[in-house]
């Protein structure tokens, strides 16, 4: 597989999957920008890492949900490099609860995050991509964007809003060569599932027919197929790398 040419922005790329997705882009031969929230020093970590890979990087601070800033960096990524082959909407929040103890701002906080976030960043490169005549939009979402999950039905519904919205980006735009699909991971290792109980880690190995917990990389690997031209006739999918949990 090869993206050597294409310039690829992943938000929330400083860490956990997002930060797995533009190493892997960048070992592939991609030019990545990634955005953070806040830490700095890794994010500029994860730049310098990049680069070792003979490829360009850049970091940029911004809050997913804030739309002027989401224009910004597509903007200054266009500028920089000529154009924006790839998106990547990664950025995401869980505040888990159940329904009748969730407060008004555990659910604004994680719809606006996980949904808005997506609006955005969309909204940004469409623009440069039909210009280009050819784009790919990568939405991470979830496997409870499928099946759901007690004690996440704010997380749940953002991540079903973004299947939906992909599809519809994807009917919008496909004339213009540009496709979006979506990557469902059901759980996947990183700091976001690490604190989980170990008693609900074994209920959810028990419930995946692979037995175990998923891989950053597998998620990774997945975005760099849909980020290269090998899967250029595949638009408005959901693809699951869930090990096979929402069978």
């Amino acid at each position: 597989m090869d993206l050597k040419g294409k310039n690829c922005l992943v938000t929330g790329g400083s860490r956990g999957i997002g930060r797995c997705i533009a190493e892997t882009f960048a070992k592939l031969g991609a030019n990545v920008a990634i955005t953070y929230a806040r830490s700095e020093d890794a994010a500029n970590e994860v730049v310098e890492v990049l680069k070792k890979n003979g490829v360009d990087a850049i970091a940029y601070q911004a809050d997913a949900v804030d739309f002027t800033k989401a224009e910004e960096v597509v903007n200054n990524v266009v500028e920089k490099w000529g154009s924006l082959n790839v998106l990547v909407n990664n950025a995401g929040i869980t505040k888990d609860n159940l329904l009748l103890r969730m407060s008004e701002d555990q659910w604004d906080d994680v719809i606006t995050t996980n949904l808005k976030s997506i609006f955005n960043y969309s909204k940004a490169v469409a623009k440069p991509m039909m210009r280009a005549r050819g784009g790919s939009v990568i939405n991470v979402g979830s496997v409870v964007g499928i099946s759901g999950n007690a004690g996440q039905s704010n997380y749940s519904a953002s991540k079903a809003g973004i299947i939906g919205f992909t599809k519809s980006f994807a009917k919008e735009l496909s004339s213009r060569g540009i496709r979006a699909n979506v990557i469902a991971p059901g759980y996947i290792t990183t700091e976001m599932t690490g604190n989980l109980d170990e008693k609900v880690l074994a209920s959810i190995k028990a419930e995946t027919p692979l037995g175990r917990a998923g891989e950053p990389e597998e998620v990774a690997n997945t975005a760099a197929f849909l980020a290269s031209d090998l899967s250029s006739y595949i638009t408005g999918e959901v693809i699951r790398v869930d090990g096979g949990m929402a069978m």
